[in-house]
């Protein structure tokens, strides 16, 4: 199957190729950085080692995804994986199994039930992630335990959900439309360490506020509509 790779990255220059290198490439159709205003050379380093690399100049993580999508080349499966190498994109196999023996459209990539390097997680992110789940599961019926980065999705699926989160509730939102549409949706275990450099969510008060109302606001917002099921 043809597979798109999605990194968003903002200043990621001392990882980015690292991350590009990691990722099996017998398995990859393209590798596509959307490049989200970086002021160091995320870009170029991205490109010397074989991405295409696309501008998002509005500022968010779900809008470095969705330009990322809006560039891929009609893959049958878009895998988006962070630009920080905190995970390990020697674990993409794992990864798009499911979805490439039919028993999955979406993949989750959870670091809940994987190896996590002590330290790499926050305790806002591991409680945040707790409660998000647990929300989706009361409100939407599906469960999940992480909200991870690592993820791979069929492309006509991904046109069905119609994604439209710009910053922090990409991920949620993805979650919550899958449980919404019906998607097959499975879970596999990661690997996950301490990234490089400092995150941009969670290494700050400001950060991680904005991004904990934002899911909580996503969850909510899509609880109250009446259920959307194809």
């Amino acid at each position: 199957m043809k597979v798109s790779i999605v990194i968003p990255a903002l200043n990621e220059e001392a990882s980015i190729g690292q991350v590009i290198a990691g990722l099996p490439r017998d398995l990859v159709h393209e590798i596509i950085v959307a490049d989200n205003g970086s002021e160091d050379r995320t870009a170029e380093i991205a490109a010397v080692n074989g991405a295409k690399v696309v501008r998002a100049d509005r500022r968010g993580y779900g809008s470095a995804c969705l330009a990322g999508i809006a560039a891929s080349d009609h893959p049958d499966i878009i895998a988006f994986i962070d630009g920080d190498l905190s995970d390990y994109p020697e674990d993409l196999p794992n990864l798009i199994m499911p979805i490439e023996i039919d028993d999955a459209e979406l993949v989750i990539g959870s670091r809940t039930i994987g190896q996590v390097e002590p330290g790499s997680l926050t305790q806002q992110q591991k409680y945040g992630n707790w409660l998000a789940t647990r929300l989706i599961w009361l409100f939407f019926g599906v469960k999940f335990t992480d909200l991870g980065p690592f993820r791979a999705i069929t492309r006509e699926a991904l046109e069905r959900i119609r994604m439209e989160d710009t910053n922090y509730g990409w991920t949620v939102e993805m979650q919550v439309k899958a449980a919404q549409h019906n998607l097959r949706c499975v879970e596999v275990p990661v690997r996950y360490r301490k990234r490089i450099g400092v995150s941009k969510i969670s290494g700050t008060w400001t950060g991680t506020l904005s991004a904990g109302y934002k899911i909580l606001y996503t969850i909510f917002r899509y609880a109250l509509k009446s259920p959307k099921r194809d």
